[in-house]
């Protein structure tokens, strides 16, 4: 059984979800407010969280920021946001603060499955090899932890997806679309902008900021991609 924390007030999507889940070998754990929710957090161990935004307390954009800038058990912790409206703004800024992934109310529990077993899968394929080298970086695919000249560096786990996907396909342009179906696994009403937070976040933190690309290239009419000699091991 895969364990999921859900932070929602809403006690009924609680209790539907909960039973849904159980056909899927996915069991629930609903949390009404982000107090209980850390809580929940700091006793339990789960393989992924889901957020609303609306929420008593502190909404979800501010518990997620909370979750990813505090040195915790669970600070990578897989996020996948619950948007009442969709809004692309929502989105991004979801997308910005380290969320992983974001669905719109009303949807379809199966695509919130989907979703979380998508999750399961990046996991499981981390494991397939034990680490990812370039000259400068280090990347340890079963303690799920990257490095630059040495020093850790912190990551949401998107953007660890994201350095994982394009150092095994390295000096290959992907598409925008390309690396958001590769990551999330699943087609979706996404703008290019997104893409672009995610790359201009993992580029700050491997210190490629500056005129010419250090690691992640900028392909015109492409996409991008990892320049440079990678070995896996």
């Amino acid at each position: 059984m895969t364990d999921i924390l859900l932070i929602d007030d809403d006690e009924k999507l609680g209790s539907l979800l909960g039973d849904y889940f159980e056909q899927f070998s996915l069991t629930l754990t609903h949390r009404l407010s982000p107090s209980h929710g850390f809580k929940a957090l700091e006793t339990g161990q789960f393989s992924a969280l889901i957020l609303d935004v609306m929420l008593p307390e502190m909404d979800g954009f501010e518990m997620c920021k909370h979750i990813r800038s505090t040195q915790t058990p669970y600070q990578r912790i897989p996020i996948i946001m619950l948007t009442a409206r969709g809004e692309v703004t929502d989105r991004i800024v979801g997308l910005e603060l380290g969320a992983d992934d974001y669905l719109p109310k009303p949807f379809e529990p199966r695509e919130l499955v989907a979703r979380i077993q998508n999750i399961a899968r990046r996991q499981a394929h981390n494991l397939q090899a034990q680490q990812l080298n370039s000259p400068e970086i280090h990347v340890d695919l079963l303690k799920e932890q990257a490095f630059l000249e040495g020093d850790f560096i912190e990551l949401t786990s998107m953007e660890f997806s994201l350095l994982i996907f394009l150092m095994e396909n390295s000096n290959r342009a992907f598409t925008r679309d390309e690396i958001m179906n590769n990551l999330r696994g699943i087609d979706a009403d996404l703008y290019s902008r997104a893409v672009d937070t995610l790359v201009s976040r993992l580029r700050h933190k491997l210190k490629d900021t500056g005129k010419l690309p250090r690691f992640i290239k900028t392909v015109w009419g492409k996409g991008y991609s990892f320049i440079g000699k990678v070995e896996q091991c």
